[in-house]
């Protein structure tokens, strides 16, 4: 479970952009500095070190399929080029994340135990033997070139797992709780003061909800955080079909009727999305002052040539998959 978070953690920090030089690593823009990158081998570079266009076509290959399909249709059937342009950029942000994680981690003197390393050799071996020869012709890669994929991506997850060991805390039900609720909030005081007083009187709150609702929605699921203060307070210690009084917060006037005062699942969800947040605070805090004293130079004539229209052959999807299967860290 920790090591599947560490993506989502990872991919969270990518802010998407339309245009290659716009790509960011954590807060940081990938800038282009100095003259372009003209090697037909390199498609960028993060200080001396050089990414390969090889290893760009290995992660581009597998999000063309994680990214390119959807509630079980092709998006790829129309050749759309919008799509390329995304799956490009992702390929292009994901990839500069994990080689500033993996230069990072060699900065702070980590590496790959032995055993570690026999995994990635043979997790290398089991991605390589599932490719068609097609595909191994389009990325132009070799069974060590998989190898060197997975053991960059492998000394990334350590770095990760060594940035964040301290995030341990146990989260509370209290604190990610979610509540069922049904909520009229409207702007006007003499709109309150009515719907007080028909509450008081005994009519149902649903029905005064639904007239005032103008989504139609007055029923929804809230965590911490998502009210205003004053209304959490009153909201989160309410019991099951209790009313609150009318609250009044940031110029609106609420009535919270509590259906359910605990969410059991969609608690356990919770804590898990804070959970993330958390690693995902507590990575940046030390990765961010590595990223913003690098410098990044990109390729961008030759990432230009690399399409992804007429691909259909390409299914790859399996490559982080098969890290998952293979990698177990010991610290």
């Amino acid at each position: 479970m920790r090591r599947k978070r560490v993506m989502a953690v990872i991919l969270a920090a990518c802010m998407v952009s339309t245009v290659l030089t716009g790509c960011r690593v954590g807060d940081t823009e990938i800038r282009i500095e100095g003259r372009q990158l003209n090697n037909q081998r390199t498609i960028f570079e993060v200080n001396d070190y050089k990414c390969s266009i090889k290893q760009a076509k290995l992660y581009l290959c597998n999000y063309r399929n994680l990214y390119g399909e959807a509630y079980g249709q092709d998006l790829w059937q129309d050749n759309d080029q919008e799509l390329e342009a995304y799956v490009k950029d992702v390929t292009i942000q994901e990839l500069s994340h994990i080689v500033c994680m993996e230069l990072l981690a060699r900065e702070q003197g980590m590496s790959l135990t032995e055993e570690e390393q026999k995994q990635m050799q043979a997790a290398a071996k089991a991605y390589y033997d599932s490719l068609k020869e097609e595909e191994i012709s389009y990325m132009d890669i070799s069974e060590k070139d998989v190898e060197e994929a997975y053991m960059q991506y492998a000394l990334a997850q350590k770095l990760y797992d060594s940035l964040t060991e301290d995030n341990n805390e146990e989260i509370s039900d209290d604190e990610a709780l979610v509540i069922r609720v049904q909520q009229i909030c409207v702007k006007d005081k003499d709109t309150a003061d009515s719907i007080q007083q028909r509450l008081a009187a005994g009519e149902e709150f649903s029905a005064i909800a639904g007239a005032y609702s103008k989504s139609g929605e007055i029923e929804k699921t809230v965590a911490r955080g998502d009210y205003p203060q004053e209304v959490e307070n009153i909201a989160f210690n309410l019991e099951d079909n209790e009313v609150s009084d009318m609250v009044e917060a940031d110029g609106s006037y609420y009535f919270i009727k509590c259906i359910s005062k605990f969410e059991e699942e969609l608690t356990e969800l919770n804590k898990e999305k804070i959970r993330i947040n958390r690693e995902k605070e507590q990575f940046e805090d030390s990765y961010q002052s590595f990223v913003d004293a690098s410098s990044f130079r990109m390729n961008e004539e030759l990432w230009k040539k690399v399409s992804l229209q007429d691909t259909s052959y390409i299914t790859t999807d399996s490559f982080f998959e098969v890290f998952e299967k293979y990698f177990a860290p010991h610290h």
